[in-house]
């Protein structure tokens, strides 16, 4: 265990130089951000933290602006793109995997719920969509749905993605600067991201959970209070009439 540790030791201290470091390191996020935007299963907002932690310990200056630079473009070249994949399949009449891949991960309320505020705040929900967690989908589905361009959409997506390189930035910079060590704020940044992505899911099932409460039941009547009537079944009205 303890040899372990050191020849790890060893091996951090080994890092290349931030010469190479640069040049490896941002072509591997701009692919990873952007297969990311593509492809919704890669963390892309705790790879943004960690990438500006490691910025953050360089001596470069430029080195948080070329991060910031290289994940909002790529972040907007895989919107762009999924973007036109999934207007392919609107305008065809088998659809595509794509548009079947993005309306298997938006909900139908959520879909409403999108298509309702994109009608009034078209640019606004754009830029929100990228900063709430699980809901770039429901809004780009619903862009496509509404037939939205592709020009008017990238106008609308860049100032997202802008939005949203400067949103993980920051949070890799909090967390870089808690730390003397870049593995430190790495952990600390890629916590952060977590637990912001897993708030808005657990607040979710918690207000479900309490709005199924009271439909769970009926309320039991008080106390000597008469219990209700059940209309019998054939008669008009619902009530019975007796002759004499």
């Amino acid at each position: 265990m303890i040899d372990g540790i050191a020849r790890f030791a060893e091996v951090v201290g080994e890092l290349p130089p931030e010469s190479t470091q640069q040049a490896v390191g941002y072509p591997s996020l701009f692919l990873l951000v952007a297969l990311g935007a593509l492809v919704p299963v890669v963390p892309t907002g705790a790879i943004v933290s960690s990438a500006a932690v490691v910025a953050l310990h360089q001596t470069s200056p430029l080195s948080l602006l070329f991060v910031f630079l290289v994940s909002a473009s790529a972040a907007l070249l895989g919107d762009t793109a999924l973007y036109w994949l999934g207007r392919r399949g609107v305008h065809s009449d088998k659809g595509s995997r794509w548009l079947a891949a993005l309306e298997g991960r938006a909900s139908p309320e959520r879909l409403a719920h999108a298509r309702e505020r994109l009608d009034a705040h078209q640019v606004s929900v754009l830029v929100l969509s990228r900063l709430v967690p699980a809901g770039r989908i429901p809004v780009m589905l619903a862009c496509l749905l509404a037939e939205v361009p592709l020009r008017r959409f990238v106008r609308g997506d860049a100032a997202a993605c802008l939005a949203w390189a400067a949103t993980y930035q920051l949070i890799g910079i909090l967390g870089g600067s808690l730390f003397p060590e870049p593995w430190q704020g790495v952990v600390a940044a890629v916590v952060l991201t977590v637990l912001i992505s897993a708030v808005p899911a657990l607040w979710r099932r918690v207000r479900g959970t309490r709005a199924e409460a009271p439909a769970s039941g009926a309320p039991a009547p008080a106390p000597g209070s008469p219990a209700p009537e059940t209309p019998a079944s054939g008669s008009p009205g619902g009530s019975r009439h007796e002759h004499p």
